[in-house]
């Protein structure tokens, strides 16, 4: 009996240390810059596990549920509720997933029909201070950094075991509870963790397209130059990129005009440009 209760002692505790554990950051940002007076704030998740984390919008596991409820349905793409998942529309549309084994990050976002991933190549060389304070229940301790145009404060705690953070941020000798810039245009706010069983499934539509940072840079600013050219199938797609996976049907827009459709989607796509004209990393 002894030697069944240590052994189920020691499954608990493998269990415990097996889960993954859930941060939820409150994302404020001043995304708009001809409106800097727009300030949108929304929830994303970093889950992390031993070997791994990943740093995400909330809205998109909603809209996910939403779609897989949808198809199992069998209603398809038709009996999805439009204002439901307009509702739930996202600035945070990339993921960053972050490979604690081999010490890398990886980056991905859409670039029209397309998810573009590729490894973070600039360290983050933190100055860490002497200087303490209290955010909520956690004791931090505050350090500073450059990073992709912009001086970022971070404060840290090492009352939980993670040497991580939301975005990119991470590499300090504690989990970051608080990460803001000087211009007060981006800020990522702890606001509460809980466990969960596992990683979940982030859906995704389009080919994913391997580049390097510098040719991301490039297919984003082709993008905002003449999105409409990312729309068609294999347009805009950088020479010599690696593709993975297939597309599939985005579904049929019925009887309506391909013109009308083509500019509603061209002006939808440029109001979007618009309102991320202010975005976190800067040249």
């Amino acid at each position: 009996m002894k030697k069944i209760g240590i052994i189920a002692l020691v499954l608990f505790i493998q269990n415990i240390f097996a889960q993954t554990n859930r941060f939820v950051y409150q994302v404020t940002m001043k995304s708009d810059a001809s409106d800097p007076k727009n300030v949108t704030t929304e929830n994303a998740y970093l889950d992390i596990s031993p070997e791994k984390s990943i740093f995400y919008s909330e809205n998109r596991i909603k809209r996910d549920s939403i779609m897989q409820k949808a198809f199992q349905g069998g209603g398809g793409r038709g009996s999805i509720n439009r204002e439901q998942m307009e509702s739930l529309r996202s600035n945070i549309n990339y993921s960053v997933e972050k490979d604690k084994t081999n010490q890398k990050i990886f980056f991905k976002d859409r670039i029209g029909r397309d998810i573009y991933s590729y490894e973070e190549d600039r360290p983050l060389n933190w100055k860490v201070s002497s200087e303490t304070t209290k955010i909520g229940e956690y004791k931090v301790q505050k350090a500073e950094a450059d990073f992709a145009g912009r001086k970022w404060t971070a404060w840290f705690t090492t009352d939980l075991p993670y040497q991580d953070g939301p975005y990119k941020f991470g590499g300090l000798p504690g989990l970051i509870v608080k990460v803001e810039d000087d211009k007060g245009d981006y800020s990522f706010d702890l606001m509460k963790n809980y466990k969960i069983a596992e990683f979940p499934t982030l859906s995704q539509f389009g080919n994913t397209v391997k580049v390097k940072r510098s040719d991301f840079v490039k297919q984003q600013q082709k993008f905002i130059e003449d999105p409409m050219s990312f729309m068609t199938q294999g347009g805009g797609g950088p020479a010599g990129s690696m593709r993975i996976g297939g597309g599939g049907n985005r579904g049929g827009g019925g009887n309506q005009n391909p013109a009308e459709m083509r500019k509603r989607m061209e002006e939808r796509i440029k109001e979007e440009i618009k309102k991320n004209s202010n975005p976190i990393e800067l040249p």
